[in-house]
Formats: C-alpha cells, structure tokens, sequence
C-alpha cells in the first residue's frame, strides 16, 4: 500500500514539474496577476449584477449563499493544510531547486489542498446553478481551470492539490445548493428555485 501512494507521489511530482515547467518569460507576470484576488474582482461583479437582475429584490439570499460558500471552503482549506502538513513544491528540498517561481513569491508552507481550486470552483459553481445560462457556466468554470493552472505555473501547489481542491469547491457548492433549495421550498416560497 506505502509503494502505491509513493508511485502516485511520484508521478504528481513529474507532472507537476512537467506542467511548472511550461512557463515562459512573457507570462510571468500575467500569471502572477491571475492567480491574484484582483483577477477576482471582474468576476465577481459580473455575479452581482446577473445575480441581482435575476432575482431583483430577494437576490441577497443567493448571494448570501454563495459568500457562505466561499467562506466554508476557505476555512475547510485552511484547517486541512495544517492538518495534513504536505510541504509546497516550493518548500520541498527534494523538488525546490527545479521548481520555477515568480517574483520570488513560495506560498505559505503547506499546500494540501489548493485554496484558489476549491474556493474558484466553488464559487463558478455555485454562481452557475444560480444564474443557469450555459454560457456562462463554460465561461466560469474556463476562469476557475485558469486560476487553478496559475497555481501550479507559480509553482506553490502540486496537480493533486488542484484536483483535491476543485473536488471539494464542487462538493461545497452542491451542498450549500441544496440548502438552499430546501429552505427555499419550504420556508420562504415568494423565492423561484425551479431549474430552468
């Protein structure tokens, strides 16, 4: 069993430095602003305003959820890494020497699970199931897979980091969704919850 979760290691170890070392020159600094919460602010005012168009005057219940959400996923994240304590590509003296970084910037010491996966995957999730428009959902979840990738480009999160926090952002969303659907069916029922 010990053999198996090290030959997983193993190849996360290889596809990591495979996909860090990608990186280019010219994409540095565009990767660094991405994996920012600047690149956030676009997003989530774009959220705001469909959230409010569509569901006008009671649009603070969906957007109450969604700031649950990404509360919950952040404290979860958090709590798991130093539980877990799985060092950083970066804060790994086996790897840290080939590991490609941007602005001298490492993260915090452990990176298991991702942060940015679970809380953009949470949150393109949860905002998806609110506002159901197709185009949207292919276009959040592309910005969330982008975020996610600009973790692994800065060096600071391994593959299964990102795999491990996206899997619990969707979770989180799914919950937090239901919730909301069964408080809405049966305690404030002035509220639309029909899929459309």
């Amino acid at each position: 069993m010990i053999s198996i979760f090290k030959y997983l290691e193993n190849i996360d170890k290889e596809l990591f430095l495979f996909l860090n070392g990608l990186n280019r020159d010219g994409l540095d600094q565009i990767v660094f602003f991405i994996s920012s919460h600047w690149f956030w602010l676009p997003v989530v005012t774009v959220i705001l305003v469909l959230i409010i168009r569509k569901y006008k005057k009671h649009a603070w219940l969906p957007i109450l959820v969604i700031i649950f959400t990404y509360i919950f996923t952040e404290q979860v994240t958090n709590f798991v890494k130093y539980a877990v304590e799985r060092f950083r590509p970066t804060h790994n003296t086996d790897i840290s020497h080939l590991v490609h970084i941007v602005n001298n910037y490492k993260g915090g010491v452990y990176g298991f699970f991702s942060g940015h996966a679970a809380n953009s995957f949470g949150l393109a999730l949860i905002s998806a199931l609110f506002i159901k428009n197709k185009y949207y959902t292919i276009a959040i979840i592309l910005w969330a897979i982008i975020v996610s990738y600009s973790r692994i480009y800065l060096g600071v999160h391994y593959p299964s980091d990102i795999f491990a926090g996206a899997l619990f952002g969707v979770m989180a969303a799914l919950i937090f969704y239901r919730i909301w659907k069964f408080l809405c069916n049966n305690l404030i029922k002035s509220v639309d919850t029909k899929d459309k």
